[in-house]
């Protein structure tokens, strides 16, 4: 598909991926890269472009602001958010990206080592005549949360350019850092202006999501005694062996790759070790605040074996990244009903379920703005073998306008 025949939102879509944004846990700063200030400026000028009121860029923190102004008598007001930075892992270049048009539900090879296979991803058949923006297999496609991006700018552009859809005031704010667990930290909802929000940043078209995980982040580290090996006993604590007894103490079971729906997980995200010394890095989730508690006890009650064990050469420290807010959501749950009667609308059947990670809609809805969160259309995330239905990705900007429509 060349860039004539491209409809106009995946041309943005393409565009807002040129930009790397990839976000950065170690470097210290906010925003922790600045390639997602590049792509705030972009957003910013085009809002400006298409006649969005009140564009405003918070220069310290890298975000994004825009109102469109009711064109009708009401007191209605909702917001939409999403996030500019995409994960870390792969290269974050999206550059290579490209369309496979009407997908025949085969294998795609995104080059010569990596491929899409639907044996392994079903999900693939469900869009066989679709057309499906793929990764180069080497870089992130960004559709987490660009994606999410070109919706909702397509959708400002659309009630800005048809008087006929009614419509209260629409507040548009884009994010940085979320995937670093600060995208909500300096958002400014006084200044958004509204009661309540979407952040629109799931996956596969239909999802609706108000349940999300309770997480923290665990971060281990282990100091052993490095001597040779000849004349070790007695003498040498191999850091790399007590890391290795660590993570079996905690319960096999309960890994990512092992777990669905509401089964929560550890997830040993980074290890480095060697015989003197030892780091690990803990992703612990669950949906169920006593579960989630359980785990963060289990693992402290783990380290406490292995300090009696080897005399005390493990340090652990647990800290809470962000909380389920199906609580917050509940005595408002009339936004779920938006959503599913908006969906239906445009002919797509919703689906509520839980989100399997976090979005700064979870620490919006504690800080008081309620935030439920709806899907982008993309699949398998995080990833080299992330891919986006063109159509999804053309449908769900219809959907976000059906949202903000009154009826």
């Amino acid at each position: 598909m060349d860039k004539k025949s491209m409809s106009k939102i995946t041309e943005r879509f393409f565009r807002y991926i040129s930009v790397d944004t990839q976000s950065d846990e170690n470097t210290g700063t906010r925003p922790s890269t600045p390639g997602q200030f590049d792509l705030c400026r972009i957003l910013a000028d085009e809002m400006r472009g298409m006649g969005v009121s009140n564009v405003r860029m918070d220069e310290d923190h890298c975000y994004v602001y825009g109102e469109i102004p009711a064109n009708t008598d009401t007191d209605r007001t909702i917001g939409f958010i999403s996030h500019m930075d995409t994960a870390a892992g792969p290269s974050g270049d999206a550059s290579g990206s490209r369309i496979v048009e009407s997908y025949d539900g085969g294998v795609i090879a995104l080059n010569d080592e990596v491929s899409l296979d639907p044996e392994i991803f079903p999900d693939m058949r469900d869009y066989i005549g679709q057309d499906l923006i793929v990764t180069d297999g080497v870089s992130l496609l960004g559709g987490d949360d660009k994606a999410g991006i070109a919706e909702i700018m397509t959708m400002a552009e659309r009630l800005l350019s048809d008087p006929e859809i009614k419509h209260g005031k629409i507040a548009i704010g884009f994010t940085p850092d979320e995937e670093i667990g600060s995208g909500a930290d300096f958002f400014d909802i006084e200044g958004f202006g509204v009661e309540y929000a979407y952040t629109v940043d799931g996956g596969a078209i239909g999802e609706i999501e108000y349940e999300n995980f309770n997480a923290a982040t665990a971060f281990v580290s282990i100091r052993g005694t490095q001597i040779h090996p000849g004349t070790a006993k007695g003498r040498m604590v191999n850091a790399a062996r007590i890391a290795s007894d660590f993570d079996s103490l905690l319960p096999q079971e309960q890994r990512p790759e092992f777990t669905e729906g509401y089964e929560g997980f550890f997830h040993l995200l980074f290890i480095n070790a060697d015989v003197g010394y030892a780091e690990m890095q803990y992703l612990i989730r669950d949906h169920d605040t006593a579960l989630f508690e359980q785990k963060k006890q289990l693992m402290r009650s783990a380290a406490d074996y292995i300090n009696a064990r080897y005399n005390g050469a493990l340090k652990l420290e647990i800290q809470d990244a962000y909380y389920n807010m199906k609580d917050l959501i509940k005595p408002h749950m009339f936004l779920i009903d938006d959503a599913k009667a908006a969906f239906e609308a445009c002919g797509i059947q919703p689906k509520v379920i839980p989100i399997r990670g976090g979005t700064d809609g979870a620490a919006l809805s504690y800080r008081g703005l309620p935030c439920p969160n709806l899907s982008t259309g993309g699949h398998n995330f995080h990833g080299a073998q992330e891919y986006l239905p063109v159509q999804s990705l053309e449908k769900m900007a219809d959907v976000l306008v059906e949202i903000a429509r009154i009826k």
